[in-house]
């Protein structure tokens, strides 16, 4: 993902107290020395958890993101990773109504990360209260969400379902072929749009080529996996692969699309209103 550049997603998660919130900023906001048991002690109290209740609600939070061996453990000697499953603990502490989550799941490791999608799956099974999640990782909305909007430099992109997205704009194949002899690029981009002339060059370095085809322009599939063996025969290729559109790819294209659009701008003055995606 482009940095600067985020996707936001939105769903809906499980049951809690009406008009409870639950917040995870970008900047983690611990209290350096109180421990992890006491920082989740606090909020239990400040969310109105009775006491009676707040030590199973404790356990039962910890235990899904493993946090109990850290409870005694001052929140300034936490890793990174570590202070963002406690910040998000906190998030959900008191199973809220509504629940904001900027980015939380930044520096954990692959466990960390699972561990907290799976806390939000678990809630999101009711569909009473509401969760705005925003991430630059499509993995991870594609896992918890059940809509998407894409802000690329401030500008709302698409908003939907994945499904939708996939569709409208995932309907192309990507290629990638791997140059031997550095010296024929040029002949074998030639050869590339020769062959699929709808094709769009996405990248380019000394020794990989990569293009966006449409799928109408790719099937039947036979018939293009001949001409680029004939073109591999032909230019010596390392190799070359053919394969659907990720949603990653997607993003993408919708990021470059609107830089270009931007550089555009820039250099005419022009302004265009574009509409906004349904």
């Amino acid at each position: 993902m482009i940095s600067g550049d985020t996707a936001v997603t939105a769903g809906e998660v499980g049951q809690g107290s009406p008009g409870s919130l639950g917040c995870c900023p970008q900047q983690d906001h611990l209290w350096p020395d109180l421990t992890v048991h006491q920082h989740l002690e606090a909020y239990a109290a400040i969310r109105g958890i009775r006491e009676e209740d707040a030590a199973v609600t404790i356990s039962r939070i910890a235990k899904a993101l493993d946090l109990q061996k850290h409870f005694k453990t001052p929140a300034r000697r936490l890793s990174a990773g570590q202070a963002r499953e406690l910040c998000f603990a906190l998030s959900v502490l008191g199973d809220p109504t509504v629940m904001l989550w900027d980015e939380p799941s930044v520096s954990m490791d692959v466990k960390g990360q699972h561990q907290m999608w799976k806390v939000i799956q678990n809630a999101m099974k009711s569909k009473k209260h509401a969760a705005v999640l925003v991430t630059q990782y499509l993995e991870e909305a594609m896992a918890i969400c059940d809509r998407v909007a894409i802000l690329v430099s401030g500008h709302l992109r698409y908003i939907g379902t994945v499904e939708d997205l996939k569709s409208k704009y995932g309907r192309y194949y990507h290629l990638e072929v791997k140059i031997a002899d550095i010296r024929q690029s040029d002949a074998v981009h030639a050869e590339i749009i020769h062959l699929f002339p709808s094709a769009a060059r996405q990248g380019r370095t000394s020794s990989l080529l990569t293009y966006k085809i449409p799928m109408e322009h790719v099937l039947p599939l036979s018939q293009s996996f001949s001409k680029l063996e004939a073109a591999k025969q032909t230019f010596r290729l390392e190799e070359y692969s053919l394969s659907l559109h990720t949603l990653q790819q997607v993003f993408g294209d919708l990021t470059r699309d609107l830089e270009e659009h931007n550089l555009d701008l820039a250099s005419d003055g022009a302004v265009e209103q574009r509409p906004l995606y349904p």
